[in-house]
This record gives C-alpha cells, structure tokens and sequence, in this order.
C-alpha cells in the first residue's frame, strides 16, 4: 500500500513534510507521462531543381530539402506531423517504415491500403507513438515517389536512464540509395506499356543524398548547359568527420528503388550492433550488405592512421550494372582538411553475384544474448508466397502465387471498417502454389497470372507463418533478390535456404531459440525465407517488395485482422473512392 510506510511528523513541520512526500508520490506515479513529449513537426512537400549527383532535375523535398529532416525522439514519445503538399498536380502520403501504429491503423500513411491520398494544397496531420527505441525511416507511399526523393530517418532512443547493451562515443545517421535520371512518371508509363519497358540501372548511387554522376557521359548535349555541373555543391562528396581513438554508431538505411548494396569503409571493420530496431549478438564484418527498407547499427572505431582520410563506398550487388558508379563519400580523421581525397583508390567491391557472403550475413544475425523474444513454437497458419514475373493480357507484371496485386480505389481499411464488400475482390488469394510439380529453375511454359485486390484475413491474436520462395524470371537463370517489409508487425526471421521450400523437412530446421526480430527481410535467388508474426495490431497492413518497381508491378498483398477492434477513423482519411461523403461525426 501507498502509505504503509507513513511515519509520524512533528505537527510544526507536517504540513510542509507531507505536501512534499505527496508531490513525491505523484511523480513517482506519473513518472512514465513526465517522461514522455510530445515532438512537432511541421513539412512542407514540393518539387525543387536539385543536383544530388551533378546532374539537375526535379526532386521531391521536404522544407526544402533531401533527404528530408531527421525525426528524432525517445521511446513512447508522441509524433505530430503537419504535412502540407505543395507538390500542386501530385497527391503525396508517406509511411512510417518501421512504426507499428498500434492503436493509430489510419496514420501507417500508405495511400490505397489505410488512407486516401494527401490532395495538393491541403494540410494532412499525422500523429503516433514510437513506442520502441531503434532506427527507423519513413518515405513515400504513393506511386513511386519515394525514388524522387521523398525519405528521411526516425531515430528513436531510450527513455532517459536506460542504456544501450554497448557503448560508443558519437551517433551518427547515413541513408543510402540508388538515383535515376528518369522522373518517376516516365519510369512508371515504361513499366506500364506493351512492349515493356524497364526502368534499367540507376545512374548513380547516393550516400545520404549525394553522388557523383560523370556528366561527360551524356550522350545528349543539352539545352541547358549548366544541367549536369560536376563543381554544384549539392553533390560534394559526404564526409564523415572522425575523431582519432573514438568509437562511433552509424545507423545505415537503405531506401533503394531497386539495388542491394554493400557498403564498406575502407580500412575499418565494422560490428553489427542493432537491426530493425532489435539488438543484434554482435559480429564484425567488413562489408554490410543491405536491402531495401532495412536498417542497421554498426560500430566503427577510428582506429586506423589518423594522418590521412579513407573511403566510404557502397556497390551495387545482385545485379550486373557496369554503368552505376559507386557511391563514394570520405571517412575524414580530425584534423585533416575535410576536402583531402584518400591516398588510394577505392576499396574494391565484393563480386556482384557471388551470394555466398550475403546468404552467410542473413544467418549470422542473431538476436543478443538478454534481449530475445522467444517466439511460438509453432503456428496457427501457413502461407507460401511464391515469387514469379508474369504476364497479364500483354504487360508484365509481378505476381504471389500467380496473383498480381492491384490497389482498389477505397482503401482497404475504411472499406472494412464500414464494410464496403463490394469495393474489392472477396475472393481470398491462395494460401501456397504447385509445390510439387513447379520447377522454380525454369522459366515457365505458361507464364499468364491473374489480378486481384483481395486480402488475407487472419484471425486475431493468431500465429502466422509466412514463406517467401524465389523463382525464376521470365529471363533465362535469373532470379532476383527481393527485399519484402511488412507494416503494422515485426516478425521473426526462422530461416533462410536455397531451392525448393520442403514443407515437411525444413521446418524442422527453424531457429526457435534466438531468431532476430525484423521488419524487412530479403528473400535470396532461387531461396526461400521464413518468417513468424503474430497477427496481434487490428487494421489493414501491406506487405510487399520493397523494391519500387517491382510493387508497382503488383508484388505484395495485404492481411486484414481484428477489424472489429479498430477504433473510430478519423476523417481526415477519408475523400477518395467510394469514403466520398461516408464520414458522420
């Protein structure tokens, strides 16, 4: 009881002594409120000409800016929002990658599966808790306007006198990504066409918004002579100012439209600390190998000879593109001048296609020793995605289990949140495909597939297992990497393979002991990739590639659980389909 412990207080004093020991109490009931704020954000939208790689063209800011302003909070924080799109011809929304939003579905902001697009000129607020500390992105979510520029980090720590399972001197953030020339309209009306038209290689990669691209390439001179300037100071190199001796946390993101990468710097390995937002049981590697939508911590030690500078680079790996440069940045000691170039030339990149380093990178994250979160040791469900490239009436498309994904006008959450049946397909999509008779090392005789905007409604508090299988293109031993996230959820990671999913047998091999916790997981070529969650956050959630092209070509689906306990919608996230005029206070 509160006041089992109540001594008896001279009556001079007691009244001052008790109005004290009350006010004690009353913190120390509300500690957890006194801790928590609540952090404003107010963003304005809008096309702006920018050289992130010397070449100028239109890109999506954020107060002007990309990639746009770091999010920084502490964990149970309150998140408000104020976005207003001055993009004048675009709609916009933008996800919270790696928030959960439980108990706020509607703010998970992507467009067509929770809420109605941002209409230019209108103001959208989101707000949300980040209820666990970790590093986090959030992006575009409609169309393929994350690739113009649309993105930024969250980073979120612990609550004030908690600590990390490791220590370090500075905390430092770094987005990666991959740049096209094309805008995105031209890329997604080539993706659309008959015949098919692919958006190709990018032409540069960045590392945290700047690259290098070399303007003598062009091959068509410009109108504009000062379109591609090598000296623009938008695309000076990203340094990293080191001090000698001390220990740093970068928090790497990747927010690729279409690679993987490697990233590396020069000299200096690097420990995997944290993934996701989970704490990971530390190994050291030289190259970090990254897929889209995954974020990690590593700690570097300035430990090398702190006379000269050293090279940050990242590669493209998975692909064959001889046209992308690397993205290079410099890893300055102080004091050298920050403009110094190492002595050498860049490290070389890891082979492009040899998978065994990153298929050996996937195994070895382990969730750290104090920090598992063991999962169920078995399932209520079982789904088997099979991967496949596909045609449907002449466009090529992406399909799951020969389904391709195509969005409905009303998103899906107001549409069972009011029961709108009729909005989208009621069929349910297939749980698994042929497994025994599909070959995944062919390409197929018959390659037609289907579309539907149905979901996969799983029953609450259910255990769902999830297989991601990899097969071949429609192009001759091509099978692709692709990195698949999942909203609203984290899951455990039981296991990766290459070939053929067994059903029976390779279950039995599953990591139930300490799997890492994730959001966004690759599934390898011609691999497999398991996953665990469980379906505990009532609304609509996507899961999907995250590779942009390849989602807009219709490779994800949505789950749909505990509808029915899903609080009232805000009408903010209303105003397209058939939500037209349904919102009533």
């Amino acid at each position: 009881m509160l006041f089992s412990n109540m001594v008896l207080i001279p009556k001079c004093k007691s009244r001052v002594i008790l109005f004290l020991w009350l006010l004690g109490i009353i913190a120390l009931l509300n500690g957890s409120a006194v801790e928590a704020r609540i952090r404003r954000y107010k963003w304005e939208v809008k096309y702006e000409y920018k050289s992130p790689d010397c070449l100028k063209k239109l890109v999506i800011t954020i107060n002007g800016g990309t990639p746009g302003p770091t999010i920084t909070a502490q964990q149970n924080d309150t998140i408000i929002v104020e976005l207003t799109n001055g993009l004048l011809t675009e709609n916009v929304a933008i996800h919270w990658h790696g928030i959960r939003q439980i108990g706020t579905p509607w703010f998970d902001g992507t467009e067509g599966v929770t809420q109605c697009p941002i209409l230019p000129g209108t103001t959208f607020k989101y707000q949300f808790v980040v209820d666990r500390a970790g590093t986090y992105l959030y992006h575009a979510h409609y169309g393929m306007q994350r690739e113009a520029g649309l993105y930024g980090s969250i980073i979120v720590g612990l609550p004030d006198g908690k600590s990390e399972p490791f220590t370090y001197d500075y905390d430092r953030n770094i987005i990666l990504n991959d740049w096209y020339h094309k805008s995105t309209y031209e890329q997604a009306a080539g993706l659309s066409a008959i015949p098919f038209q692919w958006v190709g290689e990018p032409q540069s990669l960045l590392i945290h918004g700047r690259g290098k691209f070399n303007c003598s390439t062009l091959t068509t001179p410009s109108l504009d002579a000062g379109i591609c300037n090598a000296t623009n100071p938008d695309c000076e190199p990203f340094r990293l100012i080191a001090v000698p001796g001390k220990t740093y946390r970068l928090r790497i993101s990747s927010l690729t439209a279409l690679s993987a990468l490697s990233f590396q710097i020069e000299g200096h390995n690097m420990t995997v600390v944290e993934a996701d937002g989970h704490y990971v049981e530390p190994f050291v590697v030289q190259n970090l190998f990254l897929y889209s939508g995954e974020t990690y911590s590593v700690l570097v030690k300035a430990d090398q000879d702190p006379t000269r500078n050293y090279w940050i680079t990242s590669n493209i790996v998975g692909r064959s593109a001889p046209n992308t440069p690397p993205g290079l940045g410099v890893f300055v000691y102080y004091p050298n001048h920050p403009r110094r170039s190492p002595p050498t030339t860049p490290p070389p990149p890891p082979l492009w296609n040899n998978t065994d380093p990153r298929l050996a990178q996937s195994h070895a994250i382990k969730a750290r020793q104090g920090y598992i979160h063991t999962p169920p040791s078995r399932s209520d469900r079982v789904i088997v995605f099979l991967n496949t490239q596909n045609t449907i009436n002449g466009n090529v498309r992406w399909s799951v289990n020969n389904v391709s994904f195509a969005l409905p006008h009303t998103p899906y959450l107001i549409a069972l949140k009011e029961n709108l049946t009729h909005v989208f397909d009621q069929t349910p999509p297939p749980d698994g495909y042929d497994f025994q008779n599909y070959d995944i090392r062919i390409v197929q005789e018959n390659r037609n597939a289907t579309s539907s905007n149905g979901v996969y409604r799983l029953n609450f508090n259910s255990t769902v297992d999830i297989i991601l299988q990899n097969a071949n293109s429609m192009s001759l031993g091509t099978s692709e990497t692709h990195p698949w996230h999942l909203h609203g959820h984290d899951f455990w990671v039981l296991g990766y393979g290459e070939g053929k999913f067994d059903v029976f047998n390779d279950p039995k091999k599953y990591n139930l002991v300490n799997p890492i916790m994730k959001n966004t997981v690759p599934v390898h070529p011609y691999g497999w990739t398991a996953l665990r969650f469980r379906a505990d956050n009532p609304g609509a959630w996507a899961f999907h590639c995250h590779i942009e092209s390849h989602f807009y070509m219709g490779m994800g689906v949505v789950f749909a659980e505990g509808i029915d306990k899903v609080g009232k919608l805000p009408s903010s996230v209303m105003g397209c389909g058939e939500t037209q005029g349904l919102y009533r206070p």
